[in-house]
């Protein structure tokens, strides 16, 4: 991992890109602080997942639910799987849409 200044990084950014593809993830810091973070997704899924764990919404649902089994309403593991057949079903009974 590499901290690069947010200056340079402008200034030579495919350089960066590179680095990032061949190197691992740089931090880039503007007055010294890290302020972003460019890095190479392995393929589709791990961009997805990347965009999706900084995603407000999801970060938001996380912690819903965390608070959801903190305060004893979780699940088990057989009841979410259970749950997830019945909504297969109704998914299938309405012509596919969920």
């Amino acid at each position: 991992m590499r901290i690069a200044p947010l200056a340079d990084v402008k200034a030579r950014l495919s350089a960066y890109v590179e680095q990032a593809e061949n190197e691992g993830p740089v931090v880039i810091t503007r007055n010294g602080k890290p302020v972003a973070v460019l890095l190479t997704p392995y393929d589709d899924d791990d961009l997805e997942n990347i965009l999706i764990a900084r995603s407000p919404r999801f970060q938001a649902m996380l912690n819903r639910s965390r608070q959801s089994i903190k305060a004893g309403n979780g699940l088990s593991e057989k009841e979410v799987w259970q749950a997830v057949a019945r909504r297969g079903k109704k998914t299938k009974g309405n012509g596919g849409s969920s």
